[in-house]
């Protein structure tokens, strides 16, 4: 895992996700020392089409956690310099 992953997190990961969710990781919290198998994450939690909606902190077992394969999300704003169509 590396920061900008999406990870899937399901009853696997923690009892927390009686619903899953998608996370897009931040940072693993190394620095916090955790029980054998657990981990501290950073990140954002994410809609289904990949926006972010709540930042959140995660304590999670390493061998619950999935990588998973969202869409990008849209931009919902034009880039500067392009025009419309007319």
């Amino acid at each position: 895992m590396k920061p900008g992953d999406v990870l899937h997190l399901t009853r696997a990961a923690s009892p927390q996700f009686v619903r899953p969710i998608f996370f897009r990781l931040i940072k693993i919290r190394a620095e916090l020392h955790t029980y054998d198998g657990w981990m501290w994450l950073d990140g954002y939690q994410l809609n289904p089409i990949g926006e972010a909606v709540a930042r959140r902190e995660l304590f999670v077992l390493k061998k619950g956690v999935r990588l998973a394969h969202l869409p990008a999300p849209q931009q919902r704003y034009p880039k500067i310099g392009m025009r419309r169509r007319q």
